[in-house]
């Protein structure tokens, strides 16, 4: 059985690594230098530079995007004023933000989840509120929220914790209340307190499905984190897409998606881990 778990991987990561060479192949060809289009005087060609003097395309290719990447890691720290800084200290706030916002999440959904998914009275009193908040966007919140606060960092903050309570909620809510009834009774029969049959017997059997709710919570603040810091601006990783792209600066617009989608990868592979940890065959 591990002998094929690991030919599996091993195979899939050949596959994966063959489709991202062929991306960066195609990505390469279809944005490479041709020979020159027009003919034109000096200071018209400077004026126009070399998408319209040389047929190069306005897309970097991935040559240029390694290169400027490398420019960043070779100083992700520095700080030369409010719209100058380096992409290490953009990423902090924005992962700052969200585990700020999301650890508040935690603290509200799980103990609110248990009181839910334990009572079906509490249950049903709460389900119209909850039915009617959670399809409203995150983002819909952002200006109450600047209104109100009058701060758009901790703005920023509420707007995370808004988007991910709801998936922490409903699965903790539907993971404890889908624990078997004979282990609740056998505990029951045993005399165990209802705080302790909680802690001893509900929680462990929930925990993959609370787990995988804290797992899709992560993932959708990390998405809200983007658009929320290009509304609000200042910094983090959303708002330098967006001041990039009022720089014209599509190489460093790439590279900010290309480490957003790292940095969401490696949040959702932790969660995944954890996930995996309390995950038992019955």
């Amino acid at each position: 059985m591990t002998g094929m778990t690991s030919s599996l991987t091993f195979r899939a990561a050949v596959i994966s690594i063959a489709l991202f060479l062929a991306f960066i192949g195609v990505w390469h060809l279809a944005t490479r230098s041709s020979s020159a289009v027009a003919s034109m005087s000096p200071e018209y060609a400077k004026l126009m530079g070399a998408t319209a003097t040389q047929g190069k395309s306005a897309m970097p290719g991935p040559l240029d995007v390694g290169a400027k990447l490398w420019e960043h890691l070779k100083r992700p720290f520095y700080d030369n004023g409010p719209n100058d800084k380096g992409l290490g200290i953009q990423l902090g706030y924005s992962i700052a933000r969200v585990g700020l916002g999301y650890l508040l999440a935690v603290i509200v959904a799980i103990p609110l989840g248990f009181l839910i998914g334990m009572s079906p009275l509490i249950s049903r009193a709460l389900d119209p509120f909850i039915q009617v908040l959670k399809p409203i966007s995150p983002l819909a919140w952002m200006p109450l929220a600047l209104y109100t606060i009058k701060d758009s960092g901790l703005s920023a903050i509420f707007v995370i914790f808004i988007c991910s309570v709801w998936p922490m909620l409903l699965n903790t809510a539907f993971g404890v209340a889908a624990v078997r009834k004979e282990w609740i009774n056998v505990a029951r029969t045993l005399e165990v307190g209802a705080l302790r049959r909680a802690f001893t017997v509900i929680l462990p059997a929930a925990a993959p499905t609370i787990l995988t709710g804290m797992r899709i919570s992560i993932g959708i603040a990390w998405l809200v984190i983007v658009a929320a810091e290009m509304l609000v601006g200042g910094t983090g990783i959303g708002y330098f897409v967006w001041n990039e792209w009022n720089n014209l600066s599509i190489t460093n617009v790439i590279i900010a998606i290309l480490l957003i989608g790292l940095v969401g990868m490696l949040l959702d592979q932790i969660l995944a881990r954890f996930t995996r940890m309390v995950t038992f065959p019955e």
